[in-house]
């Protein structure tokens, strides 16, 4: 009797444990499963990309770029900044961004650094990328880093204005903003300039999205209007992928295929 009680308990005992084993089997190999799910979809090159101008400039200088991207397949959006506070230009990216269909990388030039610092947050945003822009951190804003280090002879960013608004040097836009491209771009660029309020440059970012998503960044190696040593300091702070390039301040428009392949490793993850 008492060994059937034992057979009947050691039984019992067996059957238990087993279930346990099978339980830990089937919520491990569900991890795995998820685990690898999640890894092939991050792996998925990005289809999407958002563009952010900065100031003394609009989305228009993004074309050259924009067609490089488009006959690559890329679906490319260009945000127009209204400038009249940090978060106004937020907002519009996020306007933009909330439209996308799936992963975006987010791109931002000069002070749309400082724009998609904090519209970077958004879900749909997964990497970010920064040309010759200000990358703040939490609690920064852009005109920290402005005065930061002694700014180039050429540089012609005006005080504000009775109104709160700051504007480029027409006599200094050429030199100090678009030195390699033609004066006859860098007229038109000054002549559709936008105005720029002065909360852009004095608000400070709220958030970091940097801290928690990959980031690339490009030095413009000529630049006058952003100190280069101010963005090495930046990006090395943020542990940017960075590349550096021969060109002014609006490298952009005039090393589109440099820009462009960064935006590229950007979306296809490249370390």
């Amino acid at each position: 009797m008492k060994l059937k009680l034992q057979q009947k308990m050691n039984t019992k005992f067996m059957k238990s444990r087993l279930k346990a084993h099978l339980i830990a089997a089937t919520i491990l190999l569900g991890s795995l499963f998820a685990f690898t799910f999640k890894a092939a979809a991050q792996a998925q090159p990005v289809k999407n990309i958002v563009l952010v101008h900065g100031a003394f400039a609009d989305g228009s200088g993004f074309k050259a770029v924009y067609n490089i991207l488009t006959k690559k397949g890329y679906n490319v959006t260009v945000v127009q900044n209204p400038l009249t506070s940090l978060k106004d230009d937020v907002d519009a990216a996020n306007r933009i961004l909330d439209k996308q269909d799936g992963p975006t990388v987010l791109v931002g030039h000069s002070y749309g650094g400082t724009v998609i610092t904090e519209a970077g947050n958004n879900s749909k945003v997964v990497t970010l990328v920064y040309i010759a822009a200000f990358m703040p951190d939490k609690g920064e804003n852009t005109i920290k880093w402005v005065q930061s280090a002694p700014p180039a002879p050429e540089n012609g960013i005006l005080p504000p204005d009775d109104k709160g608004f700051v504007y480029y040097d027409k006599a200094k836009f050429h030199g100090g903003f678009a030195g390699d491209l033609s004066k006859a771009e860098a007229d038109f660029m000054f002549a559709s300039q936008g105005p720029t309020s002065v909360q852009c440059f004095v608000t400070p970012v709220a958030e970091a999205a940097w801290k928690t998503k990959p980031s690339y960044a490009i030095v413009a190696t000529e630049d006058k209007s952003i100190v280069p040593d101010v963005k090495r300091t930046m990006y090395k702070r943020a542990g940017a992928k960075v590349t550096e390039v021969k060109g002014s301040h609006v490298i952009f428009i005039s090393q589109p295929e440099a820009v462009a392949k960064v935006i590229i490793d950007a979306a296809n993850g490249v370390k």
